[in-house]
């Protein structure tokens, strides 16, 4: 069957509460994207109320579903999905092929929470789970489904397929669009020695939805994608050999942290639209359908599982690298993982950088190594701050007040337990932790 004709977005830049008023007030903006876990349904912020009133189209776009992961997409995730694109009324929603988070009944091990997005291996039981996810995804959502290529720091060994030849299998088999990531390509580019221009002579680019554009730095012979950076001269490389060679639907600039002037965002964005104007490739129009997908085997999953468990334990809990990775990066990997982390948590919770003051970076930083993540952000910061008042810190009893004030507010009321010895125990918890 037939793929019906892609809406055409034309340029858009990537929606931010730090950058809201500049986004509405830049010229020729025609579609914003916004992360999809920091938009609440019922309570849309008015800028993106005001843009949707414009005419812009608005794409959620997720980070945490995990499609790469060895575990079937969770129901509750993929419905907060659909509900933000029906919130916003979006033509389509988008995703990563990566997994977040390992272990669980799988492995019978803890489950573990990357905080991040890794890359998934591309080998045959891998392609087979990722197929089935995304299947599931898209027969639970309302809208037309795109998965994105990461970035990635790490190489998997014994990988069976390039990342062209392996995007090309997901198109095929479940007729997924695609989200390229221009920045992402150049990222692997330096950090694995993956050929950009290789990668799109494999994937199929008629498939693609749109395409992101970012900056990033290099420390080390290591390029980090921090989207915090101006897009700098090879990744618009990248997108005028893509842009060469099919007209992408839509292109898009990521900016996440230090944000500059609204200019230089214009700049930046100009710079895009004559890249793929001078470019000038061929309208896509793929006729790619979706076909029938079979199950995965639980032994692709159980295998799948157990490797990537292997690796986030690695990364995260300090526990022996798997055979045949390179433990440098690794070790560069997990210490990323962890500044991920402590940002993450001091924007969810920025009481804790201002009850901590200039110690907040080093404690948590600390309190990560030894603790991996086992359940989302928010949670982490209360972990993190009981950790420290369990610790007699920070020392300032004033700060410790504060702290355990914080405490105290977010972690209740919660049901109590069935269990005596645990309600004994959270009562004293919280006893101790109020003196």
């Amino acid at each position: 069957m037939a793929r019906p004709q892609e809406r055409r977005l034309g340029t858009g830049i990537g929606w931010r509460p730090e950058i809201a008023d500049a986004v509405e007030a830049m010229p020729g903006i025609d579609w914003v994207e916004a992360v999809a876990e920091n938009v609440c349904p019922g309570h849309l912020p008015d800028s993106l109320v005001r843009l949707l009133e414009r005419g812009v189209t608005v794409v959620p776009h997720g980070v945490s579903l995990g499609l790469g992961g060895a575990d079937r997409p969770d129901e509750g995730r993929l419905t907060a999905l659909a509900e933000r694109a029906q919130a916003l009324g979006s033509p389509l929603v988008t995703e990563h092929i990566a997994y977040v988070r390992a272990g669980g009944a799988l492995t019978a091990t803890q489950p573990l929470e990357a905080g991040h997005l890794l890359p998934v291996p591309r080998t045959r039981d891998a392609l087979d789970v990722l197929c089935e996810n995304v299947r599931v995804a898209q027969d639970a959502l309302p809208v037309p489904l795109a998965v994105e290529n990461i970035a990635a720091l790490v190489s998997w060994p014994g990988e069976e397929m390039t990342e062209g030849q392996f995007l090309y299998e997901l198109v095929e088999r479940t007729g997924v669009r695609l989200l390229i990531d221009v920045a992402n390509l150049h990222t692997n580019h330096v950090n694995r020695g993956e050929d950009p221009a290789k990668a799109l002579d494999e994937l199929p680019v008629e498939a693609i939805a749109y395409v992101h554009v970012a900056g990033g730095f290099e420390r080390d012979g290591v390029w980090h994608d921090s989207h915090a950076h101006p897009v700098p001269e090879p990744v618009l490389a990248i997108l005028a050999d893509l842009a060469s060679r099919v007209s992408p639907p839509g292109v898009l600039l990521e900016r996440d942290e230090n944000f500059p002037e609204p200019a230089e965002l214009e700049r930046e964005l100009d710079a895009i639209r004559a890249t793929v104007k001078t470019s000038g490739g061929p309208v896509g129009d793929s006729t790619a359908g979706r076909r029938e997908v079979p199950p995965a085997s639980a032994a692709a999953r159980q295998r799948t599982a157990v490797a990537q468990a292997a690796l986030l334990s690695a990364l995260v809990a300090g526990t022996p690298a798997p055979e045949g990775f390179d433990r440098g990066r690794l070790k560069v990997q997990s210490h990323a993982l962890a500044a991920k982390r402590a940002d993450v948590v001091a924007k969810v919770a920025p009481e804790l950088p201002e009850i901590l003051g200039p110690a907040y970076r080093a404690e948590f930083l600390t309190y990560a190594r030894s603790r991996p993540m086992t359940g989302g952000y928010r949670h982490d910061a209360l972990n993190f701050a009981e950790h420290l008042m369990l610790a007699g810190r920070p020392e300032s009893p004033e700060a410790r007040r504060r702290l355990s004030d914080w405490w105290l507010e977010r972690s209740g009321p919660a049901p109590l337990s069935r269990r005596p010895a645990a309600r004994l125990l959270h009562a004293t918890r919280r006893v101790l932790l109020r003196r």
